[in-house]
């Protein structure tokens, strides 16, 4: 490492250690060596640490600005010709990510100081926030893909613990199993496309092993089964991540742990997800097959998520479905080749869904409710949260210029030419998720005030400064656009395409805004729309699907190596030694204690054996 890069930069290596260390701190709250009663001080730890990894991000994301992008590589594991080390890129794209996963961590942990003040484990929480923190932010700096990997699989298991943290009720523990369960199906195919690139290229460096696949399709070593295969192996890793069709209904369930565990979920963690999947860009060029399924499995979940956000009835499914649709458009954009519109996208869309979260955390707190159908009145009570709601509206929606309009219009605008039916994927999306948005907002702050809403007053103080701050920054986005990568405004793409992404936009917050809501009867009674509305309920019932197919058959297969185990297995097994024990008990029958009978049968075998012996040998001489 040069002497003369700037010292934020030579301790770069030290921003994912900062949550880690949270986690170690906050043990001894964790481990009940202190009163569960003052368990405050854990989260203060875990907050000052993680405001030391936004000010030491901060600067190295200046330093990098002036100096240039800069590598570094650290030692790790070495044994016989096995070398392993720790690479990290500093570069404005990946601490311009950090800076997003470590801001978006510090505002949730100051939310969540004031969400679960009542909370007994508070320290097992901030605890394992931090843990999320520190996996998240070596995977946005990681350089190394068995390093991503390893944070990968360390996502994975916070996850798990996150989701169950409130382990007593059943959903809360079948949704942390489901969870972790579905990220490992997508972890194993990753791992295995990890071993074989490692056996390949012989590097787990991303420079090497974007040189050796450029060398490998030019020269045809790898063939296209092999570079199908592992072009969906390594797809499938941020597939599971990202909550994409067909590993998406862990998200949905994943909405029964904490709010402000949510938070994280629908921002960063799955934004990680899909900087992973654009570090391996170069590799799925291997396999067009890889590619087209990528394709195929973004616009299922882009159009199919923001379908079935529209009919749940539960606040956090609401937008949980809608995360899952984004993160389709992002997926579609990188099988496009257009990385600039995913990064812009998983910023805007980062910010605006936090926000979101935010202001939906504050209705749940304030009402002990978050069912559509009990839920309205609400705006005039709580005013900051109904302006945090509509200003995230305004991030996730391209009818305003903000945040997320110039990632529509840049998107359609490149499509517009050469994938015209992905441009009009963008436009029903963006049309989509404003009926939803405007839906939920009428059934939340409009209306009239219901039994358990009556009562709503605004949050407190640790809740609101967050969500406040959270506001401003979503509402400057497009200045925070220009910083990271200059856009030159509205000139970045046509007044038609503006048009039609605002005219997308308008045209869902009109058709939100006129589609009726009976809260007495949220299922429709007329026939052909209660089914529409049912099917859309249940994801178009993926998960019976999911029973009837998968999981009957692997419990099938399941029942199957049951019957040969106990019938054949442990049947040829027990007979040998139910054989044992008789011709044992014959033999002990046999003994006479008579000394001459044992040498008589010890002669008589011998007289035997020779015997066979010697006629074994003559067959031998007679065959030549």
């Amino acid at each position: 490492m040069p002497a003369s890069l700037p010292l934020s930069l030579q301790l770069a290596w030290l921003i994912p250690l900062y949550g880690f260390s949270g986690l170690a701190l906050a043990l001894p709250w964790m481990a009940g060596l202190f009163p569960r009663n003052g368990q405050r001080p854990a989260a203060y730890i875990n907050i000052l640490v993680t405001l030391l990894a936004v000010l030491h991000g901060s600067l190295a994301l200046r330093d990098v600005g002036l100096t240039g992008p800069h590598h570094i590589s650290l030692p790790w594991f070495t044994v016989a010709d096995l070398n392993l080390r720790i690479g990290l890129d500093l570069s404005p794209y990946t601490l311009a990510a950090l800076a997003l996963v470590t801001f978006m961590s510090l505002v949730a942990q100051v939310f969540a100081l004031g969400y679960l003040d009542k909370e007994w484990s508070l320290a097992r929480f901030f605890g394992l926030i931090g843990f999320f923190e520190g996996a998240l932010s070596g995977l946005v700096l990681s350089s190394n893909l068995f390093l991503s990997y390893f944070l990968l699989e360390m996502l994975t298991l916070s996850t798990y613990l996150l989701v169950g943290f409130w382990y007593a009720q059943p959903l809360v523990v079948t949704a942390a199993r489901d969870a972790f369960l579905t990220k490992r199906v997508g972890d194993v195919l990753l791992l295995m496309s990890v071993v074989a690139l490692a056996a390949w290229s012989g590097s787990m460096e991303f420079t090497d092993l974007y040189s050796w696949a450029a060398e490998a399709k030019l020269s045809g070593s790898i063939g296209p089964l092999a570079g199908t295969l592992l072009g969906l192996g390594l797809i499938a890793g941020p597939m599971g991540k990202c909550a994409q069709f067909p590993m998406h209904l862990w998200l949905d369930e994943a909405m029964e742990g904490p709010n402000p565990a949510s938070i994280l979920r629908n921002s960063v963690v799955v934004t990680a997800g899909a900087l992973v999947l654009m570090k391996l860009m170069p590799l799925l060029q291997l396999s067009l097959i890889a590619n087209d399924v990528l394709l195929v499995v973004g616009t299922i979940s882009a159009l199919a998520g923001a379908l079935v956000a529209m009919a749940q009835v539960d606040l956090k499914r609401a937008f949980s479905y809608s995360t899952t649709s984004y993160l389709g458009l992002v997926f579609v954009a990188i099988a496009l080749q257009q990385p600039g519109i995913a990064l812009l996208l998983l910023l805007c869309h980062g910010l605006a869904k936090a926000l979101l979260f935010m202001s939906v955390g504050c209705v749940i707190a304030t009402t002990n409710c978050q069912d559509l159908t009990e839920l309205g009145g609400i705006g005039r009570r709580m005013p900051a949260t109904m302006a945090a709601y509509l200003a995230a509206a305004a991030g996730l929606v391209g009818l305003l210029p903000i945040g997320c309009y110039w990632c529509y219009g840049q998107a359609v605008e490149a499509m517009s030419h050469s994938a015209r039916p992905f441009a009009a994927v963008f436009l029903l999306t963006n049309l989509l998720t404003a009926v939803n948005l405007t839906r939920v907002f009428r059934s939340v702050f409009l209306g009239t005030p219901m039994p358990k809403t009556r009562r709503t007053p605004e949050v407190n103080w640790l809740m609101a400064l967050p969500m406040v701050s959270l506001t401003v920054v979503v509402l400057l986005t497009p200045l925070l656009m220009q910083r990271i990568d200059p856009v030159p405004g509205i000139a970045s793409f046509s007044l038609p395409v503006g048009l039609a992404v605002t005219a997308s936009g308008l045209a869902g917050a009109l058709l939100g805004g006129l589609i009726p809501l009976d809260r007495f009867r949220s299922r429709s009674i007329v026939d052909p729309l209660r089914g529409m509305q049912d099917l859309l309920a249940h994801d178009f019932y993926t998960e019976r699907i999911y029973r009837a197919t998968v999981v009957a058959l692997v419990a099938a297969a399941a029942r199957l190596t049951n019957w040969v185990d106990q019938r054949l297995v442990n049947g040829l097994v027990n007979g040998l030694g139910r054989l044992s024990l008789q011709s044992a008990e014959n033999l002990r029958l046999s003994v006479s204690g008579q000394l001459q009978s044992y040498v008589f049968t010890v002669v008589l075998a011998i007289v035997v054996l020779l015997s066979c012996i010697s006629w074994w040998t003559g067959t031998l001489e007679v065959l030549p």
